[in-house]
């Protein structure tokens, strides 16, 4: 018969019981600690994995710019975080099994906000580092023939493609990129994101338009991943990634970046959703010994997968002809699924 050294049934915490189940099949392994055989097996590498989600991505906390753990794991400290029980008992056995030791965390400062170029959009003497943003970001095209989508919560007249054009400028909102008055179409190729974005509910009559360019849009592309070679401090990269990641309180910052972007002649920008990582399962500010993996290159092509992109396209771009709206649907939500992590309460 085959043994785990842990298993589900092993742990008095719910949260972390109910961690170790998700996405595990009942095997039929016998448990050598508890002695059943219909708990999750565990062996050491699902046991360290497990201590991963719960301990350390169940304490993250987000500041104003950035966010890191509370708590880490490694196998070159000793436990020195104390628990009420039942948690303090099952973590007893969790870093006995898999050699690991629970500790207090104090991240590096670039983590929670502390980068160079964010802190000088966050002051008024921001327009050297858009300037910057423009010509190091690239440019590319929104062609004829793809496809984005734009979803429409009670519109009064669903079948008008104008329901799915920018509002007018005395209905205009301020946004992540423009500010009251400016008209602004918000779009996705990702419909799970736009029913996101737009904080859908089952009583809601929802609409989703197809557009699809007439012409070539000149486009800023802010969903890059940049190379540098700065430290995370200096990175420009890193401080973009943290300002669309943030929420409302960053919009003047985005805001100045497409109104420059529009005098410089772009018709708009893809730009990160603050819902990706909700969309992707991503880990945010990803780090290895301290080192972010968005400047590792063999990496960035897995930080680029974590990100899902809107575009944002100036001014009325379906009045004025730029943006065809191809197909208009109802579109009927019948099922909502939701992922995430457990984590600890309170500890010292």
């Amino acid at each position: 018969m085959n043994e785990a050294p842990l298993c589900s049934r092993c742990f008095g915490d719910q949260g972390l019981r109910l961690l170790a189940e998700f996405n595990r099949e009942a095997t039929g392994a016998r448990c050598l600690q508890c002695g059943s055989d219909e708990g999750r097996a565990l062996d050491v590498s699902a046991i360290r994995q497990l201590a991963y989600s719960f301990f350390v991505q169940g304490s993250v906390i987000r500041t104003d710019f950035g966010g890191a753990p509370r708590l880490q794991i490694n196998d070159q400290r000793d436990v020195e975080v104390r628990f009420g029980e039942p948690l303090a008992s099952d973590m007893d056995l969790i870093t006995k099994a898999a050699g690991i030791g629970v500790f207090h965390y104090g991240p590096r400062l670039w983590m929670i906000g502390e980068i160079e170029p964010l802190q000088a959009l966050q002051s008024g003497d921001r327009d050297a580092i858009i300037q910057r943003i423009l010509a190091e970001y690239p440019s590319v095209s929104l062609e004829p023939g793809e496809k984005v989508y734009r979803l429409r919560v009670n519109p009064h007249e669903p079948e008008n493609a104008r329901e799915y054009d920018a509002p007018p400028p005395a209905l205009a909102k301020a946004a992540r990129l423009n500010p009251e008055g400016s008209p602004t179409l918000y779009a996705s190729p990702d419909l799970q994101v736009c029913l996101h974005e737009c904080r859908v509910s089952a009583e809601d009559d929802i609409y989703v338009g197809t557009l699809e360019p007439t012409e070539q849009l000149k486009i800023l592309d802010l969903t890059e991943v940049l190379p540098e070679t700065c430290t995370e401090f200096e990175s420009l990269d890193m401080a973009v990634h943290m300002l669309f990641l943030a929420r409302s309180h960053a919009y003047p910052i985005s805001q100045a970046i497409a109104a420059a972007a529009q005098d410089a002649g772009f018709a708009g920008v893809r730009f990160p959703s603050y819902f990706s990582l909700m969309r992707t399962g991503g880990i945010p500010f990803e780090t290895t010994f301290g080192l972010a993996h968005r400047l590792i290159p063999t990496l960035r092509d897995q930080e680029r997968s974590k990100i899902v992109e809107n575009v944002a396209i100036f001014g009325q771009p379906v009045d004025d002809g730029r943006l065809a709206v191809t197909s208009i649907n109802r579109f009927v939500l019948n099922q909502v699924v939701y992922g995430g992590y457990f984590g600890p309460v309170q500890f010292d």
